[in-house]
């Protein structure tokens, strides 16, 4: 199997061919990491990209996402509004001073209303004179033509609206919006020069060619970065009894969105610690970007462990991005 050079010579894998190559038992896990890998080291080297959430806006939502700890369905979960500026620029202070590359800003909810998105600009533009080397990403929800253009003018560099599974299973994760809405978002974004962030989440039920398929859709869409959770069940959300994931089975679905989209960055996000347990330091042989510290309602490991993970398999973090402050 030489899938890698055939990528790199120009040559895409189709849908079906993808969904051959990912389905076929004979085909060692271990190889499909091999030539996701060859991808990877290309188009990235050695280096890791690092981010960081800040939670915030916590569990007010009338969202039902199946796999969410915030939805409206959740009776016992963390609630407060939107945090003090104070509190978000702190973040930002901790993500400059680990040399963390990008700082996401996620807000719980369907969207934010136009009240937010003026606090959450004004914040960022103070962010942006303190650290202007550092990478904003705003997670508010599904946004319009006038919230990107605010965004924007304020500094962020990224808008993350994941796609989280494929159209054709979306309802069975969500019922009160569209995944076309999710679509909708990203391309919103596009259109106002917005760097698009979207992934998924797997291990919620879907088919292995709902995995296929949402690849392709994030390839459709031609998402800069891909973040790909893998789900932590959390009791009480309809999919806080599933268990379908095993650490080869995320590393193969690693290899797949990498094959399918080999120059974009590959985010391992929610649940990484979870479910991919031993092979977590495995992993950054496909991806080259990781969250580091706690997810929104879930722990992380501490920063320490991901820093000797990266150090350990001769992977160092990417600093390229991180432009000398300007002197005050």
């Amino acid at each position: 199997m030489n899938i890698a050079k055939r990528i790199l010579e120009g040559d895409a894998l189709t849908p079906s061919e993808a969904y051959e190559i990912y389905t076929d038992n004979t085909i060692d896990t271990l190889e499909m990491v091999d030539q996701a890998y060859q991808l990877r080291k290309h188009y990235y080297g050695h280096k890791v990209k690092l981010n960081m959430i800040l939670n915030a806006k916590s569990g007010i939502c009338p969202e039902d996402c199946g796999y969410c700890g915030q939805s409206r369905d959740m009776k016992k979960k963390t609630r407060y509004g939107l945090v003090d500026k104070e509190k978000i620029s702190e973040g930002a202070e901790v993500a400059h001073d680990n040399n963390i590359g990008t700082y996401c800003i996620v807000m719980s909810g369907r969207g934010p209303s136009d009240k937010e998105v003026d606090y959450i600009a004004d914040t960022v533009k103070d962010i942006k004179q303190a650290h202007p080397q550092l990478k904003i990403c705003a997670c508010l929800g599904i946004a319009k033509d006038e919230h990107a253009v605010k965004l924007k003018d304020a500094g962020v560099d990224r808008y993350n609206h994941n796609l989280n599974t494929s159209e054709n299973y979306h309802d069975n994760v969500v019922t009160t919006h569209t995944y076309q809405q999710r679509v909708d978002t990203v391309e919103t974004m596009k259109k106002h020069n917005i760097s698009p962030c979207s992934g998924v989440i797997c291990g919620m039920g879907e088919s292995l060619q709902d995995r296929v398929d949402m690849a392709f859709a994030l390839k459709e869409i031609d998402a800069d970065s891909i973040p790909i959770n893998f789900l932590h069940p959390i009791k009480g959300t309809k999919f806080g009894d599933m268990d379908e994931l095993t650490p080869m089975k995320c590393m193969r679905i690693l290899a797949l969105f990498r094959l399918v989209n080999p120059t974009k960055e590959i985010r391992i996000a929610g649940g990484r610690e979870v479910n991919l347990r031993a092979l977590q330091s495995m992993s950054l042989m496909v991806a080259n970007s990781i969250f580091v510290g706690d997810y929104l309602i879930t722990g992380g490991q501490p920063n320490k462990m991901d820093f000797d993970m990266i150090k350990d398999m001769g992977f160092e973090i990417d600093y390229d991005n991180l432009v000398p402050e300007v002197q005050q």
